[in-house]
C-alpha cells in the first residue's frame, strides 16, 4: 500500500513540474480546446509567464520581444476577465491575479529608460482597466 502511495506522489510530483515546464505556446494551444471553466485559470498562467519573459527581455535589452510580451500579458489578462465572467466563477482569483500582474510591470517601468516606458504604462492601465471591470462583476447588484 505504501509502494502505491509512493508510486501515485512520484507521478504526481513529475506531471506538475511537466505542467510547469509547458511552453506559452503550448499553454496558448491548450487554450484553443479547454473548457470554460479551465480558460480563465490558462490565461493568468499564460500572461504571467509572459511577464516573466518580459522581465527577462527588457532585463536584456531586447525591447522589441518585451513589448510583445507585454501585448500578450494584456490580451490574456483580458482574455481571462471574459472567461470568468462568461463562467460567473474565479472572478476573485483572476483580479488578485491581474492585480499582481500590474503590480510587477510597475516595478519593471521604474527600471526601463524613459522612452520606454509609455508601453508598459498604457499595459498597466489596461490591466487596472480590467481589474474594476471584474470588481463591478464581483460586487454588481441584482435587480430585484
Amino acid at each position: 500500500m505504501r509502494i502505491l502511495a509512493v508510486t501515485l506522489l512520484l507521478a504526481l510530483a513529475a506531471s506538475v513540474c511537466q505542467a510547469r515546464d509547458e511552453s506559452v505556446d503550448a499553454l496558448k494551444s491548450r487554450l484553443q480546446n479547454s473548457s470554460a471553466q479551465d480558460r480563465p485559470g490558462l490565461c493568468i498562467e499564460i500572461a504571467q509567464r509572459q511577464l516573466q519573459n518580459a522581465d527577462k527581455f527588457y532585463t536584456e535589452g531586447d525591447v522589441g520581444d518585451a513589448r510583445l510580451a507585454v501585448d500578450d500579458i494584456v490580451t490574456y489578462s483580458e482574455k481571462a476577465r471574459d472567461a470568468a465572467k462568461d463562467a460567473k466563477k474565479h472572478l476573485k482569483r483572476v483580479e488578485i491575479a491581474v492585480r499582481k500582474i500590474a503590480e510587477k510591470l510597475a516595478d519593471i517601468k521604474r527600471t526601463l529608460a524613459f522612452e520606454d516606458q509609455p508601453p508598459v504604462e498604457q499595459a498597466i492601465q489596461r490591466l487596472q482597466d480590467v481589474r474594476t471591470s471584474l470588481l463591478q462583476e464581483m460586487f454588481k447588484k441584482e435587480k430585484k
